[in-house]
């Protein structure tokens, strides 16, 4: 005899599948890069505080690179794991699309953020009676060419200082899908073509415009994409079965170029422009076209902390960790730490204070971000509840909210 099954339990059968598909999900994401990502939007906050004793403690302060380039990095390894098995033939539209649609995200989240921090600025020198800060990060050519200015920022032509890493993330997803299609096929030559594009930008000094103010980006996307699609390709290549390999003696070259840039930085030959009259891209330290250097070493901490397993294990957490869930709520975490760290620039201008001052100002932000992360992964958590409500039998499966499925490519 067979039992006919009600279109209620089918529902409810799809349901769980549903929550046990996304908590597999959970369970099996690797927490390391969520921490990692964390750990460098923190820093950023802290470093976007100039001033403060705590910005002298940061990784910038330990070598060429800073969180910046661990940020780019990160992204593209975030995106080889959130599109790279996607993008086969059959689903690269609907792939390239959702890539878009993140870059169009980032675009109206970066005017938004600069509108408010225009605002924030604004209102400071009008009731504080401080003029001086509408001439502080790039501000004061909006209050003398306004229309030019504006138009600037609308075309990303004109960026406010330490409001300029979503534009080159915004340039380099848009173009992340023939990335992604050139580094799945031939991965080599993928890395080749995007070597000699960041040797050119940088020896040509190519990089996207200024308006209506003279100059360049400050983070030009035809450099950095070089670091974006190393860790594309080396996540891609994991993702497809292969390992990056341990080697005693690029371990051994690795660490001693991580501890002579540790000791670089805070020596007198800290602040040349280039050395042996080499381009600056090759012998400097410039960041609008990633010179060599800075490109070295943070791929030389990278790879000690992907080849040395004491190392990565201590980057590794539950993934109800705040720092695990801080990371996993990057845009938003960043939106809101971009926004308090110039409320905190403002403060620090109007009252200098000292360590105690310091003090309060960075561990506010921080809190501030652990709460928007918590709170926003708490209401994510709700999804599945919210579908019980009196006559739970007669709707369950039917009408609940869909499960919130954790995004690893988050920004």
């Amino acid at each position: 005899m067979t039992i006919p099954v009600s279109q209620r339990d089918m529902r409810a059968n799809d349901r769980d599948t549903r929550i046990n598909d996304r908590d597999t999900r959970i369970k099996d994401r690797d927490t390391r890069i969520d921490v990692l990502r964390a750990l460098a939007l923190l820093t950023i906050f802290i470093d976007h505080v100039p001033g403060t004793v705590f910005e002298n403690l940061t990784y910038k302060n330990l070598g060429f690179s800073d969180a910046a380039e661990a940020f780019v990095l990160i992204s593209g390894i975030s995106v080889a794991l959130a599109y790279g098995t996607k993008f086969k033939p059959g689903g690269r539209l609907l792939a390239t699309l959702k890539m878009w649609r993140r870059a169009g995200v980032l675009y109206v989240t970066h005017i938004v953020i600069t509108m408010l921090v225009i605002a924030l600025f604004c209102a400071t020198a009008v009731f504080a009676h401080r003029p001086e800060l509408l001439k502080m990060i790039n501000i004061e050519p909006l209050m003398r060419d306004t229309p030019e200015v504006l138009l600037g920022i609308v075309t990303l032509g004109h960026q406010l200082g330490y409001n300029n890493i979503l534009p080159v993330y915004a340039a380099l997803l848009l173009a992340a899908p023939a990335f992604v299609l050139f580094v799945s096929c031939r991965p080599v030559a993928a890395l080749t073509v995007s070597g000699l594009l960041w040797l050119a930008a940088g020896i040509w000094q190519i990089a996207p415009p200024n308006y209506p103010e003279p100059g360049l980006w400050f983070l030009n996307p035809l450099s950095w994409q070089f670091l974006f699609n190393i860790g594309l390709a080396a996540m891609l290549h994991v993702k497809r079965g292969g390992s990056i390999p341990v080697n005693r003696w690029l371990l051994g070259a690795a660490g001693v170029y991580v501890l002579a840039a540790a000791v670089w930085v805070h020596s007198p030959l800290w602040g040349q422009i280039t050395w042996f009259n080499l381009p600056v891209v090759i012998g400097g330290f410039d960041k609008t076209f990633l010179s060599l250097p800075r490109l070295l070493h943070i791929l030389a901490v990278a790879y000690l902390v992907v080849a040395l397993p004491a190392v990565s294990n201590l980057f590794r957490a539950r993934p109800d960790n705040p720092l695990a869930i801080l990371g996993k709520r990057s845009l938003p975490v960043f939106v809101a730490g971009t926004l308090i760290a110039m409320a905190a620039q403002v403060l620090k201008l109007i009252n200098p204070g000292g360590l105690a001052y310091d003090t309060l100002l960075i561990a506010a932000g921080i809190a501030m971000q652990f709460a928007l992360a918590l709170y926003l992964e708490w209401l994510a958590g709700l999804g599945p509840a919210r579908a019980k409500p009196a006559r739970e039998e007669a709707t369950r499966g039917a009408f609940g909210a869909r499960p919130v499925p954790a995004r690893v490519g988050g920004y």
